[in-house]
């Protein structure tokens, strides 16, 4: 594999991308600036669109030979996700994750970067741009929040653990299941935004997550984050989660270690006994 891009450079792009295209648009949006993509509930805003060509300029520009992978491009063509299984360098971009909250004035919304080579993430950035605040993660090398190494306590008593759980997509039987062990946890929190849910992850506002719908430009940047964090992530039947994986399947279930791991899939996810499948560090990809 080649060399990581330089973090803070990456960090820089995001931060002036971001002050240029998205907060100058927030709750100043136009009628004719905001459309639906798949329902009223799937948004998409000049804001999207603006940092995605822009963030796709200057991020492929840095790495030669590398190609970017946007939400937005690949919702015009689908057969863009197929650059995940290829040689090339690949930059995973949400240009606003958490669009619904964004255009709803609601200031919990992202930007996710994700730096994937032969099918791993090697680099990740979650940019909080109302309070521009950037988190940062390299493979093998930790995970940094404004300067700060970031370590994620273990809570190991489930009445004080404070989860995120996706009950509206997903198996259905599955989804009543966390619904009826809900009242074992101190709360449940959705913010509408995985960036938003990835930084409450890394500083213990949020304990565990459950994700079913696993867009690559949605978690790549998280779940390395998290790694690198010491977090400890795969999918309930023990795969590790990887950005070229299917976005449908089998959930993600992120935890602070491995103990906690199993204790959210068995006593909130009602699984059965399931013994994690061919990777020490399922998050990280060997990272």
């Amino acid at each position: 594999m080649g060399q990581i891009p330089d973090i803070d450079k990456v960090s820089a792009i995001i931060r002036e991308a971001a002050a240029e295209t998205i907060m100058p648009r927030f709750r100043r949006l136009a009628a004719g600036e905001v459309g639906e993509k798949q329902g009223p509930h799937d948004l998409v805003t000049i804001a999207d669109t603006e940092c995605e060509a822009l963030l796709s300029r200057r991020l492929a520009d840095l790495v030669p030979g590398s190609l970017v992978v946007g939400e937005e491009a690949v919702g015009a063509d689908p057969g863009l996700l197929q650059s995940l299984n290829g040689k090339a360098p690949i930059w995973l971009v949400d240009p606003v994750d958490g669009t619904l909250n964004f255009a709803s004035g609601v200031p919990l919304f992202g930007v996710l970067v994700a730096f994937v080579e032969a099918g791993e993430t090697r680099a990740g950035w979650v940019h909080d741009p109302v309070h521009d605040r950037t988190a940062t993660a390299a493979a093998g090398e930790g995970a940094i929040l404004d300067g700060r190494r970031m370590r994620i306590a273990v809570p190991r008593d489930l009445a004080a653990m404070h989860g995120c759980l996706n009950l509206k997509t997903g198996e259905r039987a599955r989804a009543a299941r966390m619904a009826s062990n809900a009242d074992r946890l101190a709360s449940v929190l959705v913010l509408r935004c995985a960036a938003q849910e990835y930084l409450a992850m890394l500083e213990g506002a949020l304990h565990f997550a459950v994700y079913n719908r696993l867009m690559p430009w949605d978690h790549a940047a998280g779940v390395l984050l998290q790694a690198e964090a010491g977090g400890f992530a795969a999918r309930i039947d023990g795969r590790r989660y990887r950005p070229a994986d299917p976005h449908e399947g089998e959930p993600l279930l992120l935890a602070p270690d491995r103990e906690t791991w199993d204790l959210i899939r068995s006593k909130i996810l009602g699984e059965g006994a399931q013994p994690l499948a061919g990777s020490r560090h399922p998050a990280s990809g060997d990272a």
